[in-house]
């Protein structure tokens, strides 16, 4: 969080941005995406005094929960100033991430999942129907899809690398039920560059996205897509992500009315997060891409 935003200090544009304070996510907001049993093994683990989260490979300490809160509630607040015109988009910079935390299970960095709450939170609050995410991360968002499978009014939409972690997000996982179609992925091997993604994106997300006309655009905005990132091996450059940026505004424009928040997941070499997030930022506001 500190590396994001020293990068948009350095860029010249957190001055630009307002600052939307977080507030906690309360139970009942939680609960729209995961478990009862799910938050009492959270609770009973940072009790336990464990490291890492019983459900997975994640790390814990005392503040865990409350700080996992934060995170979600950060998302949470982002969208309603969107929704309520304080701001025209949103970048919620939050720890930790979410995109692997399923319904049942945390795993992958991820206690609670960020952008899932905030899509259920437009839907309870401000009755939105029809909701796209959009994750760019380099790893699969198996805990978004997972909680959307069977839900027609999200289209959830995943571009990364595979094979690679957690070992899903292939091709034939299309969701369930009611929910069949409305969960898409686009599995592209390491090596993979801004174009090629970019390419991908324009023959398969934009016309699901055309034809989905979401009312309100999130992003599992991953900047571990980006070259030199420790834990991927995709080739993206800063003016990549300014490009898919643009691309989700546009697809945003009509009839979500411009309407979008991205939420962080991954990003692991410092420098890069940093720059990568101040092209996404710079694009949000209009300014093109920084370097």
């Amino acid at each position: 969080m500190d590396a994001v935003i020293q990068g948009l200090e350095r860029a010249g544009l957190l001055d630009r941005c307002a600052l939307i304070p977080p507030r906690l996510a309360t139970e009942r907001e939680l609960l729209r995406c995961h478990t009862p049993q799910y938050l009492q093994r959270v609770q009973e683990d940072i009790l336990a005094g464990r490291d890492q989260l019983s459900t997975g490979d994640t790390a814990i300490g005392p503040h865990s929960e409350r700080i996992a809160r934060l995170a979600a509630g950060g998302g949470l607040a982002a969208v309603e100033a969107v929704m309520e015109g304080r701001v025209r988009q949103a970048f919620a910079v939050v720890r930790p991430p979410g995109h692997h935390a399923s319904a049942t299970r945390g795993m992958g960095f991820c206690l609670y999942n960020n952008v899932a709450v905030a899509a259920r939170h437009l839907q309870a609050l401000y009755g939105l129907e029809r909701i796209l995410i959009v994750d760019w991360d380099v790893h699969h968002g198996n805990g978004t899809q997972d909680i959307f499978w069977r839900d027609p009014s999200v289209l959830f939409f995943s571009s990364h690398q595979a094979p690679f972690y957690p070992g899903s997000g292939t091709r034939m996982e299309r969701g369930e039920g009611p929910g069949a179609g409305f969960t898409r992925n686009c599995p592209l091997p390491a090596g993979t560059t801004g174009r090629q993604l970019l390419s991908a994106w324009r023959e398969e997300l934009v016309p699901l996205a055309e034809a989905f006309s979401p009312e309100f655009v999130l992003i599992s905005a991953g900047f571990d897509s980006r070259g030199g990132d420790p834990l991927g091996d995709f080739r993206l450059e800063d003016r990549d992500f300014a490009a898919l940026t643009e691309l989700l505004l546009d697809i945003a424009a009509e009839p979500a009315q411009g309407r979008l928040v991205s939420v962080l997941e991954g990003g692991y070499d410092l420098e890069g997060l940093a720059s990568a997030s101040a092209a996404h930022v710079a694009t949000l506001l209009g300014w093109g891409a920084t370097s």
